[in-house]
């Protein structure tokens, strides 16, 4: 066992070009669902310097203007001028969504898997959320970033930005933040120096917190230089490329199906929360400290076609045992995770930015008692 090393995850923030992409895929899902639950949906979305390409696969009943949805999220994230590196007042927005695949479209009535796949869910005890440290803290500061630039205390934040955190573990706890990275886009007003005291003071400290008391971490502010020409301008966006930033920050394997734009019917969104579900309850319960669940499945199949549990060598119970009890006890089939998570509602654009774990608010977040109880009996 390494006893001692260090580990990184990184975060965007909504105004990052893929999360921009992430947020109008999963604002257009709403849309469709919002109108016919039983909406089938694989949106996806290019953004570059003036031009949104939205793409993807429907089946539904309901009638929307995508291209009304994609104008509303870029002004609300900040996209509505020149100066910021995307104006949707004025850029090219082309909607080319068709219609599903009458065979895929079938493969699903019946409740089977969406498509093939494997989806990975992880919990910890680094945080209350049972979440890895260095993610939730990369969030934090990216998520502060955008409130302050959204409140008007740095009116000179523009909407793009990056986090990256640094810790050192031994025996496999967190004992110090190391480093943190921060590069934020910003107008031309602001000096480097200026940037790096009130990111600084207003968002890195604050989160840190107690871990400062415990090791000053080196600060790297902006570590590029200026930092004016940023959104899709910068950096073309594209729906899915923030896999590891939208789950565990790297701290576990990553199955490779991305979430935004997809229906709950697609497992590599609705199982990645159902395996995220299981991990947390199973460290929750006390049954192991640290919890990787993977969930495979088969186009057309209701039924998993493998579960595995790694327990990090802290597991308390027999873990053969332990897989044929959660057939039992948790949600593993797509119908199954839809009702339980209600997963056919419009909630999806609320998860496109700071990541789909961790937050109390999202059904697969939410502790079930009667689950812990009945784990906490097989205790060694």
């Amino acid at each position: 066992m390494n006893n001692r090393f260090q580990f990184t995850s990184e975060s965007v923030s909504a105004g990052h070009p893929d999360k921009v992409a992430d947020q109008i895929s999963d604002a257009i899902l709403d849309a469709y669902l919002k109108l016919d639950s039983l909406s089938k949906v694989a949106c996806e979305c290019l953004i570059t310097t003036n031009i949104l390409v939205i793409a993807g696969e429907v089946t539904s009943h309901a009638k929307i203007d995508p291209v009304e949805i994609a104008k509303t999220v870029l002004k609300d994230i900040g996209y509505d001028n020149d100066a910021v590196g995307f104006n949707c007042h004025k850029a090219i927005i082309l909607n080319v969504m068709h219609t599903q695949s009458s065979e895929i479209f079938n493969s699903v009535v019946d409740g089977g898997a969406g498509d093939q796949g494997i989806m990975f869910g992880h919990a910890c005890r680094d945080t209350k959320e049972l979440m890895p440290l260095a993610i939730m803290l990369s969030h934090k500061i990216v998520k502060k970033l955008h409130e302050l630039r959204r409140d008007k205390t740095l009116p000179w934040l523009r909407p793009d930005a990056k986090s990256q955190v640094t810790l050192t573990y031994e025996i496999g706890v967190p004992v110090s933040v190391d480093k943190v990275v921060v590069s934020t886009q910003h107008d031309e007003s602001i000096s480097q120096a200026d940037i790096r005291t009130a990111v600084i003071e207003k968002v890195i400290e604050p989160i840190l917190g107690e871990w400062i008391k415990k090791k000053q971490p080196d600060y790297l502010i902006n570590p590029s230089g200026s930092f004016t020409i940023g959104g899709p301008h910068g950096d073309t966006g594209l729906t899915g490329r923030k896999i590891v930033v939208d789950t565990y920050g790297g701290s576990c394997p990553h199955g490779g199906g991305a979430f935004s734009g997809k229906d709950p019917s697609k497992v590599d969104r609705s199982a990645a929360y159902a395996a995220r579900y299981i991990s947390k309850h199973l460290v929750a319960s006390g049954l192991m400290d640290k919890c990787t669940v993977q969930l495979s499945y088969a186009i057309g199949v209701s039924e998993p076609t493998s579960i595995h549990i790694e327990s990090y060598n802290t597991h308390r119970c027999d873990l053969s045992t332990l897989v044929k009890v959660v057939y039992d006890l948790f949600p593993v089939q797509p119908n199954q995770m839809i009702e339980v998570f209600q997963l056919r509602q419009p909630i999806y654009a609320q998860t496109a930015s700071y990541g789909h774990f961790g937050n109390e608010n999202f059904p697969w977040e939410v502790i079930n008692e009667t689950i812990i109880d009945k784990l906490k009996a097989l205790a060694k």
